[in-house]
């Protein structure tokens, strides 16, 4: 799929200065800035509540802030708010298209809506259908479409404008792996084309692979920014050791104890994990003394930090989707046994 006809504004960025709201005695933000410069992927986390939907809506001229300025595409999204609405395009968490009309009729709909010309308008949809994939099904009804047709129909819907920053909201929620895996090579060749675009997403593995920029907001203030190698580069690796059996875990352990700058973080029924900042250097050093103890190893790997690493270390929540790299519920003290073996 090779996106076409894209013609975001050159350097169209976001800039957020100072932005406080409050909403009673709730302050649902709080003195957040960041920058997001044009032709760029911000992907913005935070626990539920944290301020990410806030902020998007002040972004997006939804809401008013109580404090602080920010600028969209060039404008102030208080003064200049109809400026804004028309360089910007918001896709939120379900497709907001009509099940009862086709591809193509939603598409000419919303062109109408925009009075776009009668050639602008057989043009512009045309070029859609086509940029997203949807020509094959552009005459069947959207309530016919799988989850990752509607969200594809959706994005065409909202680019109809060609608008200079794209806000994305949780995008791939619902999407089975290959829709998921489709709609990112879509955003990046978006990117690539100019478009500036803020993400919020439950999926760390997305922020990783899209963003150029990460921010981490929580109880209403933005906690962290950086890439994320950055934010990884923070945090110490994993090495990952596995036993035969619970009496060489056991063995292991009382020879590591006489061992070194590094420190047991987590000992299970057969396995171990060491944090050191260079793992790469610490698992032969380790792998050695176990052999020296006549300590059977039967498998070690050095685990680099992730997101969801970053995320639970900074919030001290559970990653977005619960997890953590081996696919087990991670918990809110998962740091907390920093220097001693958990019994």
């Amino acid at each position: 799929m090779t996106l076409t006809k894209l013609e975001p504004a050159v350097g169209a960025g976001i800039v957020v200065e100072d932005i406080t709201k409050r909403y009673g005695p709730r302050t649902a933000l709080d003195s957040v800035s960041i920058e997001v410069r044009g032709g760029s992927v911000l992907a913005l986390l935070g626990p539920n509540g944290a301020g990410k939907t806030t902020l998007v809506r002040v972004l997006t001229t939804l809401i008013r802030p109580d404090r602080g300025r920010a600028l969209v595409a060039g404008h102030d999204v208080v003064a200049e708010a109809p400026a804004v609405r028309q360089r910007i395009g918001l896709v939120g968490q379900h497709a907001a298209v009509d099940e009862y009309l086709t591809g193509r009729e939603n598409l000419v709909l919303v062109a109408r809506l925009l009075r776009f010309g009668k050639a602008e308008t057989h043009e512009g949809v045309g070029a859609a259908l086509e940029t997203f994939a949807l020509t094959d099904v552009a005459d069947a009804p959207a309530g016919t479409y799988s989850g990752g047709l509607r969200r594809r129909l959706d994005l065409a819907v909202t680019l109809l404008t060609r608008p200079a920053v794209l806000f994305l909201d949780e995008p791939t929620t619902g999407l089975d792996p290959v829709s998921r895996q489709e709609l990112w090579a879509l955003i990046e060749q978006l990117v690539a084309g100019g478009t500036t675009l803020l993400l919020t997403t439950q999926y760390l593995e997305e922020a990783d692979r899209l963003a150029d920029t990460v921010a981490v907001i929580d109880q209403a203030r933005m906690i962290a920014t950086g890439t994320p190698e950055d934010l990884k580069a923070r945090l110490s690796d994993t090495v990952h050791i596995r036993f035969a059996d619970p009496t060489a875990l056991r063995e292991a352990v009382a020879a590591l104890g006489e061992a070194a700058p590094f420190a047991i973080v987590d000992q299970e029924h057969t396995t171990l994990d060491l944090r050191a900042p260079d793992g790469a250097a610490l698992l032969p050093e380790v792998l050695r003394h176990l052999n020296d103890h006549r300590v059977t190893v039967t498998g070690a790997e050095v685990r680099r930090p992730t997101l969801d690493d970053v995320f639970i270390t900074l919030t001290g929540e559970r990653s977005p989707t619960g997890t953590d790299n081996g696919g087990r519920a991670a918990t809110s003290n998962h740091w907390a046994h920093h220097h001693r073996v958990r019994s």
